[in-house]
């Protein structure tokens, strides 16, 4: 019989709290998967049912794996301000080749209120912490389309570095964001970048 994976864990940094998704969550969630700022560079905004589907999904990956992508708070107030965490890519192709079986990727996601203040960077540094401390995986992946200025230069002062670009698998050919540049960080090269 295998083992069922531990609990989520609630994570804490300095501001934010990473915790475990709830159903109260669902409207602000919709509301910001509906938002065009927030979704400039994705395939496009969602709807109602497509964001209660996605917030299913976060949940259900959650209880196969112990971890996922968490909601997002602030520590001084209550309410969602977020997503950001690790997930384990799901895609039938992966479109570069496969490091660990199958990659984890790193990615976040932020009410436009609560952007250009840090949080991203904050959230995805304590995931990281997660990811290469408790779970120990051998590398992440982070992956965005290349006018996603903001969300790459997050990514390589985290330290991640380009590894080329893909054609996303779920994106029909021709799509506007179908090519994606591919960020990698290994967790040795993240060991070694937190030795003084």
């Amino acid at each position: 019989m295998s083992e069922s994976p531990p609990a989520p864990a609630t994570l804490n940094g300095p501001r934010l709290r990473l915790r475990p998704w709830r159903d109260e969550d669902r409207e602000a969630f919709a509301a910001m998967n509906a938002d065009p700022i927030v979704m400039r560079y994705f395939a496009a905004p969602l709807e109602r049912a497509e964001s209660d589907l996605f917030l299913t999904r976060l949940q259900d990956h959650f209880a196969t794996h112990g971890f996922g992508f968490w909601a997002l708070e602030l520590h001084d107030r209550p309410g969602l301000v977020g997503l950001c965490g690790l997930a384990r890519i799901s895609w039938d192709h992966i479109p570069w080749e496969n490091p660990a079986d199958p990659p984890v990727e790193i990615g976040w996601r932020l009410n436009p209120a609560y952007q250009r203040q840090g949080l991203a960077e904050e959230a995805a540094r304590i995931a990281l912490a997660h990811g290469f401390g408790p779970r120990g995986f051998p590398e992440i992946v982070a992956f965005t389309v290349p006018d996603n200025l903001r969300s790459w230069a997050l990514m390589e002062r985290l330290t991640m570095r380009r590894a080329g670009s893909f054609e996303h698998p779920r994106l029909p050919e021709g799509h506007p964001k179908r090519r994606q540049l591919l960020y990698r960080l290994r967790r040795q090269d993240w060991i070694d970048g937190r030795i003084p």
